[in-house]
């Protein structure tokens, strides 16, 4: 857990936004915060008019202005945005209000002090002083009036959150653990949606081998590709018509991602020879959530033989490894009864020093996952059991206690964003 200051900074204020200028963006990437502006000071003669500052929307009983959605449609023309601008700021200034009105009713409110440091902590983002700061906004036209009415709203928005939520939240030590290995990145960066065949080619087959793989490499369409796997492919995904999982394309070996990444949906690659096998893959779908990593990993890992492959004995023994061996080191117990040479342990490797069919193998497992290849005319079962980066010379791992801190940011948002959703759907929302 940790104290109520630093888990007020944690909770996010309001959705991300794009800035205004190149100070500025450095500024809302860093926070990952937006904008809300407020009233500003009326101009004597509007103010008498009145059109422009009467309420044009009520949410809950707090009105919002015809000038606070201008100054919102304003900022975000600044910032580009494309789409309807007016409703992207009427529903920017309506989850603002209801943030306000959330506060009141618990009984709370933003101290000016903490506003003031809530400003000057923002500015600070980006370099700037809260003097320079406002003055950058206010040179785009949006008033400092706007700028404490947003942090203002923010700082009692992460009162409310704090107060609710900060003793559900709860970090384990195993909870850390997971988020430092590589596989908490997946869903960053490009990910990869891949069916397999592996043929095997022992040496006197070789050549009826690449005539097979050649043939399977022409074939276009998920449906026939799977139905091929189904009759050649000696990988264990040969039920499932070849279907891997979704994943990060740093997992493949780096001298088979550029051969995927030049491949279309529903298209074969060339053949791949291995160590007595020949794999052909095809691409089902890439998912672009970034761009694609170049990150160096190691890998450690255990190969146990399973026996001549289709025998009882192989799948005696690769039933008690599934049942048994949740990890490398129970592999030990499983193998006590076998010869030695039949398990190895692996020490952390680069990817590129891992032969190609156990580096295709790891690709899709997890940390203590595994799956079987053939290999010497034996059938070999691989268990992945370490997945780390390599971090360029002078790049630090991130701390525990940043890590833990990121943690409790994630889950703290994800509840923030929860009770948000339900402001939004049960509020009283009047646009005369």
């Amino acid at each position: 857990m940790t104290d109520g200051r630093e888990m007020t900074k944690m909770v996010r204020l309001t959705p991300r936004c794009r800035p205004l200028n190149a100070a500025v963006l450095a500024l809302g990437l860093a926070a990952g915060l937006g904008w809300t502006p407020g009233g500003g000071p009326a101009a004597p003669a509007l103010a008498q008019g009145g059109g422009l500052f009467a309420p044009v929307i009520t949410v809950n009983g707090l009105g919002i202005s015809r000038y606070e959605i201008e100054q919102r449609m304003r900022f975000l023309q600044l910032l580009r945005q494309s789409g309807d601008l007016r409703k992207a700021a009427e529903d920017a200034l309506i989850e603002d209000r209801l943030r306000t009105w959330r506060a009141k009713l618990d009984g709370m409110t933003a101290s000016p002090e903490l506003v003031d440091e809530g400003m000057t902590e923002f500015a600070g983002r980006a370099n700037l002083t809260k003097e320079q700061f406002i003055a950058e906004l206010t040179r785009a036209g949006v008033s400092e009036q706007t700028f404490r009415d947003f942090v203002s709203a923010g700082v009692v928005w992460r009162d409310v959150v704090r107060a609710r939520y900060a003793g559900r939240v709860q970090i384990t030590e195993a909870d850390i653990d997971r988020a430092m290995l590589v596989e908490a990145d997946r869903g960053a960066g490009t990910r990869v949606l891949l069916s397999e065949i592996i043929i095997p080619a022992p040496p006197e087959y070789a050549a009826e081998a690449r005539d097979l793989a050649g043939q399977v490499s022409a074939i276009r369409g998920e449906a026939e590709f799977a139905n091929a796997a189904q009759q050649v492919s000696a990988s264990a995904t040969r039920d499932q018509g070849g279907r891997l999982q979704w994943m990060p394309l740093q997992n493949l070996p780096p001298a088979l991602r550029p051969t995927i990444m030049a491949l279309k949906p529903g298209e074969a690659s060339a053949p791949i020879e291995l160590n007595g096998a020949i794999a052909v893959f095809m691409l089902r779908g890439m998912d672009e959530g970034g761009p694609a990593s170049t990150g160096a990993q190691t890998l450690g890992y255990a190969l146990l033989t399973l026996g001549v492959p289709g025998s009882p004995e192989a799948a005696e023994l690769a039933g008690r490894v599934a049942r048994s061996a949740k990890g490398c080191d129970d592999l030990y117990t499983v193998a006590k009864s076998l010869p030695p040479s039949w398990l190895t342990r692996v020490e952390p490797a680069a990817q590129g020093a891992i032969p190609q069919d156990i580096g295709l193998a790891l690709a899709h497992l997890d940390i203590g996952e595994t799956t079987r290849l053939q290999r010497g005319g034996n059938e070999v079962l691989v268990m992945l059991c370490s997945r780390e980066k390599v971090r360029p010379e002078g790049e630090a791992a991130p701390s525990r206690d940043a890590v833990r801190t990121q943690l409790l940011n994630q889950r703290m948002n994800s509840y923030a964003d929860s009770l948000l959703a339900d402001l939004v759907a049960n509020a009283v929302i009047v646009r005369p």
